[in-house]
């Protein structure tokens, strides 16, 4: 068994991470090449079934190549722990960290440094090998909840609250949270996160990126939230090229990779929208407290009803609530025929986080709106729903 693998044309560099696991048990197998393969599983291909436990990609590989494949390698073989040789700018040190390198090795190290880092990285994968083989089957069959928010009336809030609800469950699973924009011609989420993303919708559904997950992480935005965002087309044309096909496949292929998909789409119910409401496990329905909006919603609930595409958890959410405009939440409830899970009070503090691209929950200050964008939050939360299920419905006060 080779426990040890090394991608680089560096021969200098070959010879000192020889001689630094010359004194530990295993032998080094070097790929003399900087070119790093399309499907990592062909580097391993050996007749030992005992997997290599360090990859380390050496001097003169491009780095942009290690991360996506790094990315790859995390999901594919968690256990593995993958070794970065170079000497990359300090501001990307903590965005490689994210792709699943573990260590970071300088080129010019000696054997002796080279031999401790490799030391550790062992008892990494010897950590992370300890997990009980019986649970291992169980995790890698887990999909991803995918949460979309819905609304037949435009207006109300809905890209307000997707982006809140994709920052606080990165509180919760940090890096473990991605936000689609599917309002494919106006979408908001950008402006909403205030990134100028370089890639977006129209890059995550090309031929590529629907059948290399590498690929399709590479075209995610990662926001300061700890969360990735993947954003709407530039300009409203792109999303003539968008099929309901393509987005089933790529809300698909991100539920296998992320522990919460937030998916905010546009109003009404175009044929993009029932593909991913086909595709949701959670579905949250946004409202303001008007007839024209509570009426709409009920139309779309009906439909869906008709249609037999309504996931079983949903959560209603009233937004921009307000005693003073003439409803009730009595009256919101007899009129969509479901009770109102979340009240969220008309607040300025929520339009101005809207206008600078900080969602509330990044900064949390003290406004009541923040309280029910927490609660709505936590209606995600495994360990939440695991206590309250049987309160999951319940009347809320303005």
């Amino acid at each position: 068994m080779s426990r040890f693998i090394l991608i680089t044309p560096n021969t200098d560099f070959d010879s000192r991470l020889r001689q630094a696991v010359a004194g530990l048990y295993g032998n080094v197998q070097t790929y003399f090449t900087n070119m790093l393969p399309d499907d990592p599983s062909v580097l391993f291909a050996q007749p030992d079934p005992e997997q290599p436990e360090v990859l380390i990609l050496g001097p003169e590989v491009p780095v942009e190549e290690a991360l996506r494949l790094a990315m790859v390698l995390d999901v594919q073989f968690p256990e593995l722990s993958v070794v970065l040789v170079g000497d990359p700018d300090p501001s990307f040190v903590l965005q490689i960290m994210r792709t699943g390198i573990r260590e970071i090795l300088s080129p010019s190290a000696d054997p002796a440094q080279i031999r401790v880092l490799l030391e550790r990285a062992c008892q990494y994968h010897a950590s992370r090998r300890r997990v009980p083989a019986a649970a291992q089957p169980a995790a890698e069959s887990r999909k991803g909840m995918v949460i979309g928010v819905f609304s037949p009336k435009g207006g109300v809030g809905k890209t307000t609250i997707a982006t809140n609800i994709a920052v606080g469950l990165g509180q919760i699973a940090p890096m473990s949270v991605v936000i689609v924009d599917l309002d494919l011609q106006f979408g908001d989420v950008a402006s909403g996160l205030y990134l100028n993303p370089e890639h977006t919708v129209t890059d995550a559904v090309t031929p590529a990126a629907s059948r290399d997950t590498l690929v399709l992480k590479a075209f995610l935005t990662v926001h300061p939230a700890s969360i990735y965002a993947l954003c709407a087309p530039k300009t409203p044309v792109d999303a003539d090229s968008i099929s309901a096909d393509q987005i089933t496949r790529l809300l698909e292929q991100l539920a296998d990779e992320f522990q919460y998909v937030v998916v905010d789409t546009a109003p009404g119910l175009p044929e993009v929208g029932l593909a991913a409401l086909e595709q949701c496990t959670d579905v949250v329905w946004v409202s303001g407290m008007d007839v024209p909006g509570i009426r709409g919603l009920r139309s779309g609930l009906d439909v869906l009803r008709q249609l037999e595409i309504l996931p079983e958890s949903r959560h209603v959410v009233l937004n921009m609530a307000d005693t003073k405009l003439g409803l009730s939440v009595q009256d919101v409830e007899a009129t969509i025929g479901a009770p109102v899970d979340i009240s969220i009070p008309r607040s300025r503090a929520v339009a101005l986080s809207t206008n600078r691209g900080v969602p509330l929950l990044q900064e949390s200050p003290k406004d009541p709106a923040v309280k029910s964008l927490q609660g709505l939050v936590q209606r995600f939360n495994p360990a939440w729903r695991s206590t309250t299920q049987r309160k999951l419905h319940r009347r809320v006060v303005i």
